[in-house]
């Protein structure tokens, strides 16, 4: 298989704090890999790590071998990665459409005289631009709200929202930051679907940071557990249930019963 992201003893920290603490992960491609921890855990910091907006202090990231240690977030979306936030961060006074548009930037090719000028190629490519956007948004199912400001869009659309604006790069690998978080369950159950059809359709690996253990167990390959920075575990979702030291560092007493349960839901 090959190997789409690698971290070999990533390592962050903010003054006498480590919030990412030596984290080995391997994910393969096309794969649907989870990260999960409590809360302060260092998930959030694992992803800037990646996507160039900390420095690591310490060791590697490698996107299909190839270091994303020192990159500006800019030049990690050229190089095929795109991230969502776990707080919805779109352009909210913007239309739909025109927050797609937003992400496509890193696809377009003319120069900034070429676009004051309106050369053929910038014609083409605005044109081409504004097609690709509505097939994204048709894809996420908003193809009758592009013209809708973004701040009006109901809550799980604006979630469907900023995954288009991400896909709109072309990444080979989408990190998605509690695609979930303030979702009623059918809401749940929908993005659940969705995730999947992102991985089947686009062939796209998906990182994904989630609390919800019923979204985590539905739909992970693979999962790795941080606490106070440091990766404690990492399997298959059935492995993650067993494992006392999840069990006791994270989830807690009873747990366990708890992620039979999450993991037995139908999806």
């Amino acid at each position: 298989m090959t190997i789409a992201l690698e971290t070999r003893a990533l390592t962050k920290q903010f003054g006498g704090l480590t919030a990412v603490d030596s984290v080995d992960l391997v994910i393969q491609e096309n794969a649907i890999f989870s990260v999960i921890g409590p809360n302060g855990a260092g998930k959030t910091t694992f992803y800037n790590c990646i996507t160039g907006f900390y420095e690591p202090d310490a060791g590697e990231a490698l996107f299909y071998g190839k270091s994303l240690v020192g990159l500006t977030p800019d030049q990690v979306t050229y190089r095929g990665i795109s991230r969502t936030y776990q707080n919805i961060r779109l352009f909210a006074n913007m239309s739909a459409i025109e927050n797609i548009l937003v992400g496509e930037h890193a696809c377009l090719r003319a120069s900034w005289l070429e676009a004051i000028i309106r050369t053929p190629r910038v014609i083409k490519e605005e044109k081409d631009a504004l097609e690709k956007a509505r097939q994204l948004l048709n894809f996420v199912g908003l193809n009758s709200l592009g013209d809708q400001l973004a701040r009006n869009l109901p809550y799980g659309a604006q979630r469907r929202l900023e995954i288009a604006r991400a896909l709109a790069s072309q990444p080979r690998l989408l990190l998605l930051d509690e695609p979930t978080a303030g979702m009623n369950p059918h809401e749940t159950t929908d993005m659940m679907h969705f995730i999947r059809r992102l991985r089947d359709e686009l062939s796209i690996t998906i990182l994904l940071i989630e609390h919800d253990m019923r979204v985590v167990m539905g739909i992970s390959e693979q999962i790795a557990v941080l606490d106070y920075g440091a990766k404690i575990a990492e399997g298959t979702p059935a492995e993650i249930q067993r494992n006392p030291r999840v069990i006791e560092a994270y989830l807690g007493s009873g747990a366990a019963s708890g992620l039979n349960d999450a993991a037995k839901q139908p999806a």
